[in-house]
């Protein structure tokens, strides 16, 4: 996402490097490339405006300091507007004590509302250990039930419907059976429409009115850009929400809504969805998605996807049989089934810093990842343990069982063998060994580290 608006911005404070001052022509000119990118991002002219204004205001006179160079500077300043123009966003969902809390989702038809009304209930489930239930309170749209129902099965979580009622009746009863069974909170899918009408507001004003939900979400699909923040306008100034949750952001290159929608309306982005998988769904932190827009990764939502996917008890496994030197390719099957389950790798590495705007650059093939997978899906778990005993009538089996060639089959013994003569030498845990296991000319390009010795020469003094 944003990958347009990067590589401007990379542009922009590599012209900075080098400069002794931060001065307002240099300044201007550059900005003048910045506009121009915002504005071809769909981010609102009028949040343009002020955020050029901002940063010139900012920017223009700062001396240099000491050690930093200027392009360093404006860097932080940039960094800090977007950040501001984004938040601060409290994700947090409150939990009445005294009863059933009740989220009400709204929007136009085709922002996926009943999708991201289960990825929510399944982040609730997770990180607020309560026991949601979805209503089916959109009962215009054909198969919206049926779709909701579904989604409810897949991620275990129970469905209120009432196919013979109205949507007021149907969030009522929802209400009642959360209370009953002391669960939730109430999730209310609503009705979309194709545009904004009279008797759609009036709908979602009435169920406002009579069932008081806890807190209002506005739907809003990212890829629509400024038809996104003109319809949060209107939802906002007829039904005032409390947040936004914004669909499909991984499809936006662009980045408008997500830049615009805040200013514009004043509410914040709570939440965002990640791709069509009911668990790609996070909590919103400007300060990431600044460091995303910049080309600086974001190191921490990495980490915290890691942590999601990968139990404890693997992660100590792994790690002991590294230490001992006792990796086998069952262990590298495990390994790249953990990874995938952080999501896809395009993804992953999206969150890289200096790589996740390169990536259309990469020659990046995600299916050679699941054709490695295949190879080893098809060998014997004595095959996986020694691989040493694979010899050419079982290469030809095992590329026939995972719609390879036996070259491709040699290509992955050989990168394992040189992968697990790395992973015995580290495994000595000094130095020297590690040094030993770099390609030859790596030590003396890099220069040893105080206290090792050079491969044939004398201990470092």
């Amino acid at each position: 996402m944003f990958e347009t608006l990067t590589d401007t911005l990379e542009g922009f404070f590599s012209k900075m490097r080098g400069r002794p001052r931060l001065t307002e022509k240099s300044i201007k000119e550059g900005l003048r490339e910045v506009r121009l990118a915002l504005l071809e991002a769909d981010v609102h002219y009028r949040v343009v405006k002020d955020f050029i204004e901002r940063v010139t205001e900012k920017a223009i006179g700062e001396e240099v300091i000491k050690g930093v160079n200027p392009a360093q500077q404006i860097v932080k300043i940039v960094h800090d507007e977007i950040e501001a123009l984004m938040g601060p966003v409290d994700s947090r969902i409150p939990m009445r004590q005294d009863g059933p809390t009740v989220l009400m989702l709204c929007g136009l038809q085709g922002s996926g509302k009943t999708t991201t009304a289960a990825k929510l209930a399944l982040h609730i489930r997770r990180n607020y250990s309560a026991r949601p239930i979805m209503a089916a309170a959109d009962v215009r749209r054909p198969a919206a039930i049926d779709q909701l129902e579904t989604l409810g099965r897949e991620i275990n979580v129970p469905v209120v419907s009432d196919r013979g009622a109205d949507a007021l009746m149907v969030a009522m009863k929802a209400r009642f059976e959360a209370a009953e069974k002391e669960m939730g909170p109430v999730i209310l899918d609503t009705a979309g429409r194709l545009h904004i009408d009279d008797e759609m507001m009036g709908e979602l004003r009435e169920m406002k009115s009579r069932v008081n939900p806890d807190q209002i979400y506005l739907v809003a699909d990212a890829m629509t850009g400024q038809d996104a923040v003109n319809s949060a306008l209107e939802f906002n100034r007829q039904l005032e929400f409390d947040g936004i949750i914004l669909t499909k952001l991984d499809g936006d290159a662009r980045g408008g809504a997500a830049l615009s929608i805040k200013a514009v309306t004043g509410k914040p982005v709570k939440f965002v969805g990640l791709g069509e998988k009911l668990d790609r769904f996070e909590e919103f932190h400007p300060d990431r998605m600044a460091d995303r827009i910049l080309g600086m990764g974001d190191v921490v939502g990495l980490v915290e996807k890691a942590q999601e996917a990968i139990e404890d008890e693997d992660a100590r496994e792994l790690e002991e049989r590294l230490r001992k030197a006792k990796f086998d390719l069952e262990d590298f099957r495990k390994q790249i089934q953990m990874v995938k389950r952080m999501g896809p790798l395009r993804e992953i590495m999206g969150h890289l810093p200096f790589i996740g705007s390169k990536l259309d650059q990469l020659d990046f093939d995600e299916s050679q990842v699941n054709k490695v997978e295949a190879i080893i899906n098809s060998m014997t778990p004595r095959e996986r343990e020694r691989p040493e005993i694979i010899n050419s009538s079982r290469r030809v089996r095992i590329a026939e069982g995972s719609g390879t060639d036996p070259v491709m089959v040699n290509q992955l013994l050989k990168q394992f063998k040189q992968m697990k003569k790395v992973m015995r030498k580290m495994s000595r845990g000094n130095v020297e060994a590690f040094a030993d296991a770099l390609p030859p000319g790596f030590d003396q390009m890099a220069g040893p580290p105080p206290g090792t010795r050079r491969r044939g020469g004398k201990k470092r003094k």
